[in-house]
């Protein structure tokens, strides 16, 4: 646990005490989440540490969850946060949502269920305020090649274009994939726009010899599968 200290420069406390130094001697998992958004920070401002401007931002927003996906007008009131360590935060946040799919990707993970999909994509998809449409690409033994993002639509709906997918599928030699995006309305029920999407790409699909296993929609926690209801052939 930090210790309760007067808010003086971050220098002028002993090396162990340091969140950097702490980090390059034990490794970042010794660090608590103030500590670890201090590092990104860098610095103060004045009459206020790194890790003071990290508390207050911790106790603005509660977890890192809560800080993916805002705007310059959710961190207006916080005095000393310029555009540049903004941008520091988002980006590391965004890197935490990307490392699970390169984790995975790289391992070359076998999908079995709509769930093991979901478990994958799942930190990426649920918080965010417009549609985005991924395709996970399958081997001959239902192994991941590849997750690309296909589509970024609006709030309400975004545009996969079906020659696209099968085109990619072939480029990349997958035998099968995977169709999953969010409703940023956490309504995971497929509107008539998914349902006639998932036929199309299905048909699509059979053309061309790639199967079509499922289509996923996402909300917060929840999830929505053609392939769990009968509807994916």
């Amino acid at each position: 646990m930090v210790k309760e200290r007067k808010a003086t420069g971050i220098k002028s406390w002993p090396e162990d005490d340091r969140p950097r130094e702490k980090l390059l001697k034990k490794g970042a998992g010794a660090l608590s989440n103030s500590e670890l958004l201090a590092i990104l920070l860098r610095t103060g401002t004045q009459g206020t540490s790194a890790i003071d401007l990290a508390r207050k931002i911790l106790k603005k927003f509660g977890t890192f969850r809560n800080m993916a996906h805002t705007d310059s007008r959710d961190w207006k009131d916080l005095k000393g946060l310029g555009g540049a360590k903004i941008a520091h935060i988002q980006a590391a946040l965004e890197i935490g949502r990307r490392y699970r799919e390169d984790d995975v990707s790289t391992g070359k993970q076998k999908i079995a269920s709509a769930k093991d999909v979901v478990d994958i994509v799942m930190p990426q998809l649920r918080d965010l305020k417009t549609e985005v449409f991924k395709v996970v690409y399958l081997d001959s033994n239902n192994r991941i090649i590849d997750i690309v993002d296909t589509a970024v639509g609006t709030v309400d709906q975004a545009f996969p274009i079906v020659r696209e997918i099968i085109h990619a599928a072939l480029q990349k030699f997958a035998k099968s994939i995977v169709c999953v995006h969010n409703h940023p309305s956490a309504n995971i029920t497929p509107s008539t726009e998914d349902k006639k999407f998932t036929k199309e790409l299905s048909d699509a699909g059979k053309l061309m010899q790639i199967k079509v296993i499922d289509h996923v929609i996402v909300g917060d926690n929840q999830y929505y599968s053609f392939a769990d209801e009968g509807l994916v052939e």
